[in-house]
């Protein structure tokens, strides 16, 4: 009996999002400094600490890399960070609550994907697909302070509801539509891809009272999305100066991306399960429902990859240069891949199969859970910050592109670059700007400036741009 009682509990999904859940909970209190990816989950930290400390103006959101402005750039809506914000009004604000949204609504996501495969695939092919999207890029991405699974997520949400308007007619199930994948879509644009499903599953739908009312509410979330993205963004950008990205071409991305085809391939056939062999049941499910013909399958994947395809070409450079612009994708190639386990009928093979797949990918992602001590250093910045100044004076650090550690001081100013700082047209500028203090990483440059030293340990170095100021040569550029 207590065998049965067992395998029932295993063989439901939701104990394995919830395992995962807990497993993924390891290190969720870490700070933001771990190598992949902390500029990006920092820069939603500022958004939301800026909601707290600043203006809680949502179509407003501002950065601490403010170069003596306002700190106010065009972004994705921020919901994820909004959400965060009002947890931090009641708790106060800890940098970790968004990484638990965002796993919260990530797991919830995942539950809605075996919902949908399910539907209309079986619940056995649907638990393997889950499975394998659990340890995909999934794994790591969805507890970081990045809405890119979170949008997903929330896609799938809308598209559940979408599918059950659609068979059942429901009001609340199109309003349920309309509202989860308004904020997909506003959360990050490429959630949008999971709208094509609907080109396929409209065919079928005899109702056109129903066709026509879910076809026109369509119309909300895209005109919200466009609005916010091609018409709001925009101005915040030119308005306050930050830049914004747009994307590229259609021409400039698709000449990117064909010379570059081999970092281009590496976000599928490893970015994406961040595993040799769930990749190669990827392949291996492709080739079997073509053998198989498998239309309903064959469709699905044609369609979503064409509207992908359209996504990576808009991408160009960023797609290959940054591995989570594989993720919305990735949830169609675990639908492929939990094909392939589905057709395996022994318990011991599939079992094998899946353990290799989940322990490679998990083997591959786990540093991700853990901060080096290599950067525990960064975290003293605050403290320093403290005792030479207060949270008003505007500094500047050469982080290098990564504004990492402006979040960390606490402070707005500028992100620098190594070179800049050793440019004295380029402090002589900062000064007049307003720049009080200069915060100088040893790590990566440790040459001496003609400024007052403030603070100097292993690790920082911190200038006074107060001081000599009259003795500056421009034509100095040491």
């Amino acid at each position: 009996m207590l065998d049965g009682a067992i395998n029932k509990i295993i063989n439901r999904i939701e104990f394995w999002i919830i395992l995962f859940f807990l497993i993924r909970m390891i290190g969720i209190t870490n700070p933001p400094i771990e190598i992949g990816h902390s500029w990006r989950q920092v820069t939603g930290l500022m958004v939301t600490r800026n909601f707290i400390e600043v203006d809680a103006n949502i179509l407003y959101p501002r950065i601490d890399d403010n170069q003596d402005g306002t700190g106010i750039i065009g972004m994705e809506f921020p919901i994820l960070n909004l959400l965060y914000f009002l947890i931090a009004k009641i708790f106060g604000y800890t940098h970790w609550y968004g990484r638990l949204i965002n796993l919260l609504i990530s797991s919830i996501g995942l539950f809605y994907f075996y919902k949908i495969v399910n539907k209309y695939f079986g619940h056995r092919h649907a638990f393997f697909s889950t499975l394998c999207l659990i340890g995909s890029i999934w794994f790591a991405f969805s507890r970081k302070m990045m809405p890119d699974t979170f949008c997903i997520s929330l896609m799938f949400i809308g598209v559940f509801y979408g599918t059950e308007y659609l068979e059942q007619g429901k009001t609340k199930n199109i309003l349920l539509y309309i509202f989860f994948v308004s904020l997909a879509i506003l959360s990050k644009i490429p959630a949008g891809i999971y709208l094509s499903v609907f080109f396929q599953l409209l065919i079928y739908v005899k109702n056109l009272k129903r066709k026509w009312i879910f076809c026109i509410t369509s119309f909300i979330p895209l005109t919200l999305t466009y609005i916010w993205y091609f018409i709001w963004n925009p101005y915040l950008s030119v308005k306050y100066g930050i830049w914004y990205n747009s994307g590229k071409s259609i021409t400039t991305g698709f000449n990117e991306v064909i010379s570059n085809l081999g970092f281009v391939f590496e976000k599928f056939y490893f970015s994406s399960f961040n595993s040799y062999f769930f990749f190669t049941l990827f392949i291996i499910g492709l080739l079997l429902m073509v053998i198989k013909k498998k239309s309903t399958l064959i469709y699905l994947f044609i369609i979503v990859s064409t509207v992908f395809i359209l996504y990576i070409f808009k991408s160009g450079f960023f797609f290959y240069h940054h591995s989570y612009y594989i993720i919305p994708f990735v949830p169609l190639m675990a639908l492929v891949a939990g094909y392939t386990i589905s057709l395996i009928k022994t318990k011991w093979i599939f079992i094998s199969v899946l353990s290799i797949g989940l322990l490679e990918s998990i083997a591959n992602q786990q540093n991700d859970f853990f901060n080096k001590k290599s950067e525990k250093y960064k975290l003293t910045l605050e403290t320093i910050a403290d005792s030479i100044s207060s949270k008003h004076d505007l500094i500047a650090i050469n982080g290098n592109g990564n504004p990492q550690q402006i979040y960390l001081t606490h402070r707005k100013g500028w992100t620098c670059d190594d070179g800049q700082i050793s440019d004295s047209t380029f402090i002589y500028n900062l000064y007049h700007k307003g720049c009080k203090f200069l915060f100088v990483n040893k790590h990566t440059f440790n040459e001496p400036l003609k400024k007052r030293i403030v603070f100097d340990n292993d690790d920082f170095k911190v200038y006074d741009l107060n001081s000599n100021v009259g003795e500056i040569n421009l034509d100095d550029k040491r």
